[in-house]
């Protein structure tokens, strides 16, 4: 099977100057009109067979800035039921598309946290797949609450991958890419296309995580569909500090298509799902999952802890709380 791929570049709209969560998700559900215009533009330009968007970071709300964990939940994290879900539930049905963003979630266990969360719709507008981020500096994760979280989900919600008729598809956050053991974990449970919203540097030269996506797509033998914002706006940095360089990369890491800056649909190629089945089944060099041999690395990870789970059971989801953290596993790591 073969399908059409868009990484679509869209400026986030924060919601910062909202002054209530109800001026929030008026604002939000604004944002989601806006972005089906341009999804039913992006489909009737490149192509029916354009089935799967992927939305940039934080799309509907842009990234907290001053706000506080509390005062971040309660303005702009999703509720998991409520109607910017069903109003991006509708979209999806109504365009007949599958649909990845990102967003910041309230959850019913962890009623003083929010979660970032990478989600995948399909068709039907259900959500089949949420991804949790595993590696942040300043918000909570459900390593922060590690005990806690595995009991309310299990070890497997973890790295999710949800199998489609486009495709085992899996969802990673952001700089999550710089770490190549989420990648890797979902790879390990069949994903063959890693969709990658982010709001990162726009720059010409080879950041870290542009060097990351293509070596995320060549040891996983899988595509990277990376969904970069076309600028923040209403934030406190400069407007096009994240900005451009969506992209799209197959197994062997070429970029079939990048965007340069500003909202754009450039980045959009065809995922060729028979070939890329064809190349893992081959005995070959190339083969790198074929020939990897994770038991030589487990006992190393089993021996080494840095940065310990549970710390945030106890105590407030504070910003200098997440940096006394990162300050302790640096002595850890190079005392």
């Amino acid at each position: 099977m073969s399908y059409k791929a868009l990484a679509l570049q869209l400026t986030c709209q924060t919601v910062h100057a909202c002054r209530s969560r109800e001026e929030a998700e008026t604002q939000m559900l604004q944002t989601i009109e806006r972005i089906e215009a341009q999804i039913a533009a992006s489909i009737g330009f490149l192509g029916r067979e354009t089935l799967l968007v992927v939305t940039p970071e934080h799309f509907l709300s842009g990234p907290p800035a001053t706000e506080s964990i509390d005062q971040w939940r309660e303005k702009a994290a999703l509720e998991i039921d409520g109607r910017l879900y069903e109003a991006m539930s509708a979209m999806v049905q109504r365009q007949q598309i599958y649909f990845s963003g990102n967003v910041y979630e309230q959850d019913a266990f962890f009623p003083e946290l929010y979660f970032q969360t990478s989600f995948i719709m399909g068709p039907s507008g259900d959500v089949l797949l949420r991804y949790r981020r595993l590696n942040a500096m300043y918000m909570p994760t459900p390593h922060d609450v590690w005990e806690l979280y595995l009991d309310a989900y299990g070890y497997d919600s973890l790295f999710p991958v949800t199998k489609t008729n486009i495709g085992n598809l899996a969802c990673l956050a952001s700089e999550e890419i710089l770490y190549p053991e989420v990648a890797r974990c979902l790879a390990m449970r069949g994903a063959e296309v890693l969709i990658h919203s982010t709001s990162e540097i726009g720059s010409p030269l080879m950041t870290p995580q542009k060097i990351a996506k293509q070596a995320r797509a060549i040891e996983n033998m899988a595509y990277v569909v990376s969904a970069n914002s076309g600028g923040i706006s209403g934030g406190v940095v400069p407007m096009g500090t994240a900005d451009g360089g969506s992209k799209i990369i197959d197994p062997k890491g070429l970029v079939l298509a990048e965007a340069g800056y500003g909202e754009s649909l450039v980045a959009n190629a065809d995922i060729d799902l028979a070939a890329l089945r064809e190349f893992r089944q081959r005995p070959a060099v190339g083969n790198l999952l074929a020939r990897q041999r994770f038991e030589l690395y487990a006992d190393s990870y089993a021996k080494h802890s840095s940065y310990p789970p549970d710390t945030l059971l106890g105590q407030p989801a504070e910003r200098q709380h997440f940096v006394r953290t990162q300050q302790e596993v640096i002595k850890r790591l190079y005392s």
